[in-house]
């Protein structure tokens, strides 16, 4: 006796050996056996063989017209059996039997499986349904087939080319787009963004990089509706001065600018002068709305995308030749008391801007040495040998106040670097940090931030501040972490007991948001917590703080990236090879020429600052990665400055990162002009 039966979903033969109860002990084709019980056994035969059996019932089950088997079926649940006589117009013979099964069974969508050996014939409706949607994914199919030969002839189908960033960065994976896409990177053995780049998808891998940032920060586009320019209503009084700015030669957001008047008892009063976009924006009109959706100007290499359109920014940028509305402090110095500030005073008004000084123009002429000498020729000298003299003991006090929280005094013996693009042609320009220009415009500044910061506590208005130190966790890291925080708190970095960012209203919401503050405070005095637009602990504020948190990490990200995607076209543009790099930490190396701060594995041992001399294998400009070799390791150099503690787990993660910021251990950066001590700020 053999057996045709079912076990598992599979349909099976064997010879019977045995019978006990409701069981055979079967032996199958191979030599194995099995226990079969009896409601599993669907026939009970002679002759043929298993195997033969099977081989006929497949080839049967082939020949199976399945549309004239479900009409024969009718519309009542049915044994195969039964069904065997109505379609080959005779009991079936055994071979006929389990092909019949066979059929039934491999066509779900005719018929429906009521229990062992029984089914049911789908409801026409049903059928026609099922039948479109397997004709449709076979359609489907060949288009998927056509679109993979495509894309690895290096073609892109047409279909595909308007969803290119779609389907790079947030797929819709049940699409026949995305299939091909998989599939042809499977066989090509590429990644899509890769095959993308092949088939001209995206152009080139700036593009490709650029694309991802918009597309996850700018879903709407990076351009700004037309807005009508927002005026200042308020009647200002004419600042009695002629001011003056220092920024890099492509800054066009130009939102600080100085002043200096000698005053006839010897003291000197100083302006610094930050554009005040705050008087033209209200909270919550429709140019405040787009600013608070971006929180700040995005800067890359060679271009930016900023936080207010262009003619908002044309309107209340420090341009030379313009009167101005300004937010302005006023400093009151004393020259024989070590430049001592024996006063402050704050207040909205116009101020005549003299000059937009550029320091291409100005860096050969204005230094350490033309300052104590007093030689050469150059615009605002006498302003500039004040405002050095000043910021020298700006810095001075906070390299004390610094030491009192624990910390070393600040190096400038750092390098920055300033890449300029042009035509898809990059240069690199190093300058090295603590520069006077550089010291005046940061010293200034932080001093602005911290004075109106205080202003803020002082007159129980909350605003938005920059806090680092005092932070939970055993690492340097945990305990010097930047926060932002509504209330004043030290930024032991900077050695100043509060710093509310302040002075990049065009360019940062969180300057705009304080600078409405502050307004509000010189206008009100002691009553400005009545009539100032955010009130202590308001959700707004605290909902600006997460978002803008969120935001400036994601650009400075994107920034760091893209500053290591143009110093792999600098290695290519300058057909780079050997290269010299300084050893930041352990196996983390930065290179001499250009920021570019790499890891290399298997570094031996040796000191903080030396220079060694790498023999560069490749680089990828998709991936941003680099590798490397050392070819030979030179003496410490005199006099360098190790790795600070409080820098060495950023130099790290950078690397592993591959975040190629200007300086892996900065502890002085800022947007262009505008300078921070203590903490990497996007430039």
């Amino acid at each position: 006796m053999n057996l045709f039966f079912e076990e598992s979903g599979d349909f099976k033969v064997g010879t019977v050996l045995s019978q006990a109860g409701e069981a055979y002990q079967v032996e199958m084709a191979s030599g194995k056996r099995t226990k079969v019980k009896t409601k599993d056994v669907l026939l009970q035969y002679e002759k043929p063989a298993p195997a033969e059996l099977l081989e006929q019932a497949k080839s049967i089950a082939a020949d199976i017209d399945l549309d004239f088997l479900w009409e024969v079926a009718g519309e009542e649940e049915f044994g195969f059996a039964e069904l065997g006589a109505e379609y080959f117009g005779h009991a079936p013979l055994p071979a006929e039997a389990a092909g019949l099964v066979l059929s039934l069974h491999s066509a779900p969508v005719y018929f429906y499986k009521k229990g062992r050996g029984r089914y049911k014939a789908a409801p026409e409706a049903s059928l026609k349904a099922a039948l479109a949607g397997i004709e449709k994914k076979k359609q489907q199919a060949l288009v998927q087939a056509g679109y993979v030969e495509e894309l690895k002839q290096n073609r892109l189908p047409a279909s595909m080319q308007p969803m290119v960033l779609q389907l790079l960065f947030k797929p819709d994976k049940n699409t026949v787009e995305y299939k091909a896409l998989e599939a042809a990177c499977t066989e090509l053995h590429t990644t899509p963004p890769r095959l993308m780049l092949a088939v001209g998808g995206v152009a080139k891998p700036k593009d490709l990089h650029l694309s991802k940032f918009l597309f996850e920060n700018f879903p709407k586009g990076a351009g700004f509706p037309a807005v009508p320019v927002p005026a200042v209503t308020n009647k200002l009084p004419l600042a009695a001065v002629a001011a003056f700015s220092i920024d890099d030669v492509t800054t066009t957001e130009i939102d600080d600018a100085f002043s200096v008047q000698p005053l006839p008892d010897g003291k000197v009063k100083v302006g610094i002068h930050i554009a005040a976009p705050g008087l033209g924006i209200r909270p919550d009109d429709v140019i405040d709305k787009m600013a608070r959706q971006r929180m700040s100007t995005v800067y890359m290499p060679g271009d930016k995308i900023t936080m207010l359109p262009d003619e908002v920014v044309n309107a209340f940028t420090l341009a030379e030749g313009t009167t101005c509305p300004a937010l302005s402090l006023y400093a009151t110095l004393d020259p024989q008391a070590e430049w001592a500030v024996v006063s402050t005073e704050t207040r909205a008004e116009l101020v005549p801007i003299a000059s937009n000084l550029r320091h291409n123009q100005l860096d050969d002429l204005v230094n350490e040495e033309t300052l104590a000498s007093g030689e050469g020729e150059y615009p605002h000298k006498a302003d500039f040998a004040v405002l050095w003299q000043w910021a020298q003991q700006l810095e001075q006090g906070r390299m004390k106040k610094r030491e009192a929280f624990g910390l070393k005094p600040e190096q400038n013996n750092r390098v920055d670097f300033n890449f300029y693009v042009e035509n898809d042609i990059v240069t690199v320009a190093r300058r090295k940090r603590g520069a006077p220009l550089d010291k005046i415009v940061a010293e200034l500044m932080i001093f602005a931030n911290s004075t109106w910061g205080k202003m803020l506590h002082d007159h129980g208005v909350p605003g938005i501040y920059r806090s680092q130190g005092g932070g939970s966790g055993n690492s340097w890291a945990a305990k010097m972490q930047v926060r932002m925080v509504t209330h004043a708190a030290p930024h032991q970095g900077l050695g100043v007991d509060q710093y509310a960012w302040s002075t990049s209203p065009l360019r940062r919401y969180t300057d705009l948001v304080n600078q409405w503050q502050i307004l509000a405070c010189a206008e009100h005095g002691v009553t400005a917590p009545l009539v100032a637009p955010f009130k202590p602990r308001d959700a707004n504020l605290f909902a600006i703080v997460s978002a803008f948190d969120a935001a400036y990490s994601a650009y400075g990200d994107f920034q760091s990236n893209m500053e290591r995607y143009w110093c792999l076209r600098w290695l290519a543009q300058e057909e780079a090879r050997q290269v010299d790099a300084v050893v930041l930490k352990d196996e983390i190396l930065r290179l001499v020429d250009i920021p570019l701060v790499i890891k290399l594995p298997g570094m031996p041992s040796v000191a903080r600052g030396a220079q060694v001399k790498l023999d560069l294998l490749r680089w990828d400009e998709v991936d941003l990665t680099i590798e490397a070799r050392l070819l030979e390791i030179a003496a410490v150099p005199e006099g360098t400055a190790e790795t600070e503690p409080e820098y060495e787990e950023e130099a790290e993660e950078q690397a592993d990162a591959g975040d190629s910021a200007a300086e892996a251990a900065s502890d002085t950066a800022e947007l262009a002009g505008d300078e921070v001590a203590g903490e990497p700020e996007v430039k």
